[in-house]
């Protein structure tokens, strides 16, 4: 539950070495279960990956024309997020803080500035957006920003720009369940437990996306992904998988 999870000193920040300022490596759980458990989720994503492409590609073909056909500029949107890898260090489990290409379908025009979101992202973390948007909705309501396209639009609403991260958990960079990557301004801003989110794959999808998604706070967002971190399983990833399809379904809480 959210409420066993406390914020500020008294969260768990698992760290083992930091660099330059910035977190590498956290520590991971060592135990054999785990250690099964990871084979397990890491298999399930793989085959459901495979799975969804073949029985997703047409409709990820016919989103790319009509990505084509609404704007110039490539069909997809590459950035640069901040996930993690499992790996085994002396014998120990460590989750090791890495940059990788995120993909996803382009929802704006080509080449968009992206200091708006960056501003976005900062008033998020301070709390300051709900009161920036009651004085200045147009300013602050990404969905209302000029730059998204018109299928843009639709693919945000539907979530279906998700759809090419597919190939980001083929490759091992995320999972289908899991705290969002997030692009590396937004780590930047990060207070020191908010890190225990990145002690995980990256998924597509996850607890807060059906908790609440973009009606929830930046901390509430932090307290669920930390939720799931310290509360991941199979069972749990096919549980927020169904409740995902739900969320989809009714539009409840898109940008």
């Amino acid at each position: 539950m959210i409420g066993e999870v406390i914020r500020g000193d008294e969260v768990r920040v698992p760290f083992i070495t930091r660099e330059n300022e910035s977190v590498s490596i956290i520590a991971g759980n060592t135990s054999p279960s785990e250690t099964l458990a990871y084979i397990a989720k890491r298999s399930f994503d793989v085959i459901a990956a495979i799975i969804l492409i073949i029985v997703l590609a047409p409709i990820m073909l016919l989103i790319t024309m009509l990505i084509k056909k609404d704007s110039s500029g490539s069909a997809f949107f590459v950035q640069q997020r901040v996930g993690s890898r499992r790996r085994v260090r002396d014998g120990k489990v460590v989750w090791e803080v890495e940059n990788f290409p995120c993909y996803k379908f382009r929802t704006m025009v080509s080449n968009a500035d992206q200091k708006l979101h960056q501003e976005h992202i900062k008033k998020f973390i301070a709390g300051d957006l709900a009161a920036e948007e009651q004085s200045d909705p147009a300013r602050f309501k990404l969905n209302s920003d000029p730059r998204i396209t018109r299928i843009g639009h639709i693919l945000r609403k539907t979530s279906l720009d998700e759809l090419p991260q597919l190939l980001n958990v083929l490759r091992g960079e995320m999972s289908l369940i899991g705290p969002r990557p997030v692009p590396t301004y937004e780590v930047a801003m990060y207070d020191l437990w908010h890190y225990e989110r990145l002690a995980a794959l990256p998924g597509i999808s996850g607890l807060w996306q059906v908790k609440g998604r973009s009606q929830v706070s930046f901390e509430e967002m932090m307290l669920l992904d930390i939720e799931y971190v310290r509360s991941q399983s199979l069972m749990f990833d096919i549980k927020i998988m169904l409740m995902t399809v739900l969320v989809v379904v009714l539009g409840r809480g898109a940008r």
